[in-house]
């Protein structure tokens, strides 16, 4: 999902020694990454209110701001720290369009909402051991809306954990820095999601087998 983090390094490097090409090139690279994430993250019922590319322009004209700031003491990757300001500012889009949702908008975890796409049916499918085929067309759909209603009987952190590192494409290590949590720690947490989604996929689908 995010460019290629040698390429990013050598941007920063030359960021930091004033390049202005090399801070546009920089953002723009990340610009498909950020959309994406807005996209998947911000409230169905407010994307139809308020435009997707409004919220990536917020978040990489806020990055813009404190890029300095960030060169002068990266905590943490370039594309983490950018996704934690995207994560900022779609906080604060819910708050401010006071949308109706499922989740109370005003926690701090922002809403996880993943689209039908080629993530979702390859974690279907690694969790129910099936081939992405054409013959198994008809029962994915069957099991991807099952799933949907698997992820959303998660609770919020085994629900963000399935998210980061299936459809952010996340590694370990990143998600462990992002929720400030330990590498053995964010492991176990993505391996207890994991377990009980197949668990809640497993009983969806033989209710459906049984009705």
């Amino acid at each position: 999902m995010w460019p290629e983090a040698e390429t990013t390094k050598a941007l920063l490097a030359a960021a930091r020694e004033g390049d202005p090409q090399a801070i546009d090139q920089l953002f723009d690279r990340h610009r498909d990454a950020v959309r994406r994430l807005v996209h998947m993250r911000l409230d169905r019922k407010l994307q139809r209110r308020l435009d997707v590319s409004d919220v990536v322009q917020e978040v990489l004209l806020t990055a813009s701001r404190r890029l300095e700031k960030y060169l002068d003491d990266p905590a943490m990757p370039f594309h983490l720290w950018l996704r934690h300001i995207a994560k900022d500012r779609i906080i604060d889009a819910h708050r401010r369009h006071r949308v109706s949702a499922k989740r109370s908008i005003d926690r701090e975890q922002y809403a996880a909402a993943p689209t039908q796409d080629h993530s979702t049916h390859q974690l279907v499918a690694e969790l129910c051991d099936q081939e992405l085929t054409p013959a198994a067309a008809a029962s994915m759909r069957e099991l991807v809306q099952s799933f949907e209603l698997a992820l959303e009987q998660l609770d919020d952190q085994d629900r963000e954990i399935v998210v980061m590192r299936h459809y952010e494409y996340l590694t370990n290590a990143e998600v462990a820095l992002a929720l400030s949590l330990s590498e053995p720690a964010a492991s176990m947490r993505h391996l207890r999601a994991m377990r009980r989604l197949k668990t809640l996929l497993g009983s969806a689908s033989g209710e459906s087998r049984r009705s």
